[in-house]
């Protein structure tokens, strides 16, 4: 007896799936690991030229620190340990350089920022020729160091031609005081030279930061009837909080390090010695190179620590500027 078998149902599809409905496969491509590389292939000469200029010196650095090495007597170079770092801690004029440095960059960013704020206040108003102004206002930042140095130790210190006296003399006669500026107040005139170089810089951070606010704001302000100090007061500062912090902190990790100024226009005497000047007289001066090599590494601690506080303040800045 034969078995019956069903034909399918009108309209049933067929479960199996033909050869020619099977998904085309994609070829498949380099794996992830290889296309990254590939993609950071041309950044590898940047990194490595990064790494051989400034990493090498600082290893280096680090481990000449270690050793008890002058430069005058080589066959009694030692490890000595952590011997630098304790004698660097406990050196007078290392503890003076340290106060000299704190003061000198307490000083040039607190005033470069106020002075900045109020160029910044002005040159975000519209008036004729604001570019030019703008232009003129810039260009001390632009100045090679060394060379503002030398403008303001020779063309406005100098006591016998400088035009500081010159302008005293125009105005009192030739009775008028004609003081010797970088003698009578050395730290003062290393702080003017940099503040006079800092400003700009200061200026354009909160400049961009003033050209920032919402000006739904500003308006709404003015039309509830705020006066220009409220608006200032309550809404301006507010806003420019994270970039006064940001030109602070990008500021002060310079001024820790600048050697330029001190060096050109005092040569670190009368009590302007610096962190850096003092290292470079450890050095050069008197040939320690393991103490000089332990100071050093000590200020790139500090300065890494200033680096990482302003790294936290820009990237903040960002994440505001993405919410808004």
């Amino acid at each position: 007896m034969s078995t019956p078998t069903t034909a399918p149902a009108p309209g049933a599809r067929n479960e199996r799936p033909s050869a020619a409905a099977k998904p085309a496969t994609k070829p498949q491509g380099p794996p992830n690991k290889l296309r990254a590389w590939v993609t950071r292939a041309p950044l590898l000469p940047a990194l490595v030229f990064m790494i051989v200029v400034t990493q090498l010196p600082f290893v280096a650095t680090l481990v000449v620190s270690f050793f008890d090495w002058n430069a005058l007597y080589p066959e009694a170079r030692r490890f000595g340990g952590f011997e630098n770092y304790g004698e660097v801690l406990g050196d007078a004029a290392l503890r003076e350089s340290v106060i000299t440095t704190a003061i000198l960059t307490a000083v040039v960013v607190l005033t470069s920022l106020v002075l900045g704020l109020g160029l910044a206040l002005l040159l975000d108003r519209t008036f004729k020729g604001r570019g030019l102004v703008r232009t003129l206002l810039i260009a001390p930042f632009l100045l090679v160091p060394v060379a503002a140095a030398l403008l303001w130790k020779h063309v406005l210190y100098n006591p016998e031609y400088g035009l500081l006296n010159g302008m005293l003399t125009w105005v009192f006669g030739d009775d008028g005081p004609q003081p010797d500026w970088v003698a009578e107040m050395p730290l003062g005139a290393v702080e003017v030279a940099l503040i006079w170089q800092w400003t700009p810089f200061m200026m354009l951070i909160l400049l961009a930061g003033l050209q920032s606010r919402p000006a739904d704001s500003l308006e709404a302000a003015r039309i509830d009837g705020a006066s220009a100090w409220q608006i200032f007061r309550y809404l301006t500062v507010p806003h420019l909080r994270r970039y006064l912090e940001l030109g602070a902190l990008l500021g002060s990790i310079y001024i820790v390090q600048n050697f330029d100024a001190v060096f050109t226009i005092t040569s670190g005497g009368l009590g302007t010695a610096n962190l850096p000047y003092t290292i470079y007289q450890t050095f050069y001066q008197g040939h320690e190179y393991g103490l000089a090599s332990a100071a050093g590494v000590l200020v790139v601690l500090g300065s890494l620590i200033i680096a990482t506080l302003a790294l936290r303040v820009v990237s903040s800045l960002f994440r505001e500027e993405a919410r808004s």
